[in-house]
């Protein structure tokens, strides 16, 4: 629009602005742009900052990792479902998919284990992962016993595996040698 007198594709509005600068006016930048500018030669980056600060970006990947929901951890930090996907943007399977040499982390599975090896484990020294696991599992009840309902990753369901390995000796009574088995098939149960 600049240097060339208004033509028949401009729109009414645009010929008049054309008419009412001048074909010699200058076109100005808006100031956006300038201050854009500026800002990425000092080397900061446009846009909004994120809601979880650059110190809690490493606890809330390392918490998704151990199987915490998005859900929880939004809750947890006090900010939006969308701050976490951002936070983790790299470890969701939609995001791993586009880079085939990425390999994909693991999901979290839903196993049941049976209340004898949840009683067992939670008498025992258990890392923080393994115990915030346990402690958001869901009791269903079964007959006289109970099953916990764990939502962990596969590797965290290995470790409280290895973790309850006393039950499979011999001086456990066989109801608990059962019970360890049984999570034992679950955890190695081939579709996982």
């Amino acid at each position: 629009m600049g240097g060339q007198p208004p033509g028949p594709a401009l729109t009414i509005r645009q010929r008049q602005l054309a008419v009412h600068r001048g074909a010699s006016a200058p076109r100005r930048r808006p100031p956006r742009a300038d201050g854009l500018r500026a800002a990425e030669a000092k080397g900061n980056k446009g846009g909004r900052r994120p809601a979880i600060p650059a110190a809690k970006t490493d606890t809330v990947r390392t918490a998704y990792l151990e199987g915490r929901s998005i859900a929880a951890l939004a809750r947890d930090h006090d900010v939006s479902r969308g701050a976490i996907h951002t936070a983790d943007a790299d470890l969701l399977p939609e995001y791993t998919a586009a880079h085939p040499g990425t390999p994909a982390p693991e999901l979290p599975v839903v196993l049941d284990m049976p209340g004898k090896v949840a009683d067992y484990l939670r008498n025992t020294d258990l890392e923080p992962a393994e115990r915030a696991v346990l402690d958001q599992g869901v009791t269903v009840r079964r007959g006289q016993g109970y099953t916990l309902r764990v939502t962990a990753v596969p590797a965290i369901h290995r470790r409280l595996l290895d973790r309850c390995q006393l039950l499979d000796g011999a001086s456990a009574i066989p109801v608990q040698r059962k019970a360890r088995r049984e999570y034992a098939n679950r955890v190695n149960a081939p579709d996982q």
